[in-house]
């Protein structure tokens, strides 16, 4: 079966995510890669509507119906792909590719079609040439109404239809809606945390929960990785924090994500405690994975970057001494350092680990893909103070 995958923001970020979910690295699967889409034949089924709630770094996920060629109308080959229903049927396009493309023609012509069948139908339109998730979802174009994905390359036209879209409503709820919120520490975007889960426990069950991983977020903040943790089905999962204030948060949106979203939450431990001191509570060699958004730095006021990366550097370098003791020896760290104003590194020691790059082999020679020197996902925006840089770290030995 044949899928697309919209990526998001950052499209490298995205397909680290659906690299380890799919296992693209031990598993190839024939792949075409086009600016922010990724089109691969997957050797089963999979369940959209289920799998995209796991992947912070998708915007859709579709089926590829048809493969034509793009300067011949395709009229025909869509019309069979139409499957109205009762009532009113409203359906869109996006165009993903180079150039333009005349959707208002096609639609036009896929109007006539219905209308002589005398069905009731709507063209969801939209200024862009894409709609976005919104648009689709408020039209309710993954069903009963349809939204038609075109994507183009220089002479292939690959025709298919969305299946689901990113929850926004949900992932914005979960971001705005929990009781406590730290703005003085910076805030970790629920899609963020769900992306670094994947990096660190996939390949794993793609719309269940985990296999029995004790994952560890040492730097735990208002709770954002364990909560999302928890949604997606884990079970085993330990939160520390130095501040009594963090941990009193955590506590306060780990109850409100149980009662709000039913999520067990029955073998999560939380502990006051400063990541310098870990062996303090956790056993040797017993954590699978450690995904973790540190202390950043101060988010308010004048900084002063060189004192700061130097705090920052001894802060994360004393966190991943513990982390060598306590990982088991194929296990990974997900972790963020920051950046500041926008090329201002972190260096910690990260003796007995080594950085893993996050994109497999078979995409390396894409021009889309931009990582760092170090092979690490730099993560930001226009604007936005401190960037993130996404670290994956696992033992030298086992890597």
């Amino acid at each position: 079966m044949k899928y697309f995958f919209i990526l998001g923001s950052n499209p490298t970020l995205s397909l680290a995510e659906l690299s380890a979910v799919f296992d693209l690295a031990k598993n190839p699967k024939e792949f075409k890669l086009l600016d922010n889409v990724l089109i691969l034949e997957l050797d089963h089924d999979i369940n959209p509507a289920s799998l995209i709630k796991r992947l912070g770094g998708t915007i859709k996920i579709g089926q590829i119906e048809k493969t034509a060629n793009r300067y011949i109308d395709q009229t025909d080959k869509i019309i069979k792909i139409l499957k109205p229903g009762e009532g009113k049927f409203k359906y869109g396009f996006s165009y993903y590719g180079p150039g333009k493309f005349n959707i208002k023609d096609l639609a036009m012509k896929i109007k006539s079609h219905l209308r002589k069948q005398e069905i009731s139908c709507r063209w969801v339109t939209s200024r862009e040439k894409t709609l976005s998730s919104v648009v689709v979802e408020q039209n309710k174009l993954t069903g009963p109404g349809l939204e038609i994905v075109l994507i183009a390359d220089a002479k292939n036209l690959y025709i298919g239809k969305t299946l689901a879209v990113q929850p926004f409503k949900e992932l914005s709820y979960r971001d705005y809606g929990r009781p406590e919120r730290d703005n003085q520490s910076g805030m970790l975007p629920p899609k963020l945390a769900q992306i670094m889960i994947n990096l660190a426990l996939s390949p794993s069950p793609y719309e269940g929960g985990g296999r029995g991983e004790v994952i560890l977020d040492p730097f735990c903040g208002s709770g954002t990785v364990l909560t999302e943790t928890l949604l997606m089905g884990y079970k085993n999962i330990i939160g520390s924090d130095k501040s009594t204030k963090a941990v009193n948060d955590t506590r306060k949106n780990v109850k409100w994500i149980s009662d709000k979203f039913t999520a067990d939450d029955s073998r999560l431990t939380i502990y006051e405690l400063s990541a310098a001191e870990l062996t303090k509570k956790i056993k040797s060699k017993s954590i699978n994975a450690i995904i973790t958004e540190p202390y950043l730095g101060p988010q308010r006021g004048k900084i002063n970057i060189k004192q700061t990366v130097a705090e920052l550097n001894k802060l994360y370098s004393n966190a991943i001494k513990q982390f060598t003791k306590i990982l088991k020896p194929k296990g990974k760290v997900v972790m963020i350092w920051p950046i500041f104003n926008k090329n201002i590194f972190l260096n910690p020691l990260i003796n007995g680990f080594k950085i893993q790059n996050p994109i497999p082999n078979l995409f390396k020679n894409n021009k889309n893909i931009q990582l760092s020197a170090r092979n690490t996902i730099i993560y930001g925006r226009s604007g936005q103070r401190v960037w993130r840089e996404i670290v994956i770290l696992k033992n030298r030995l086992t890597a």
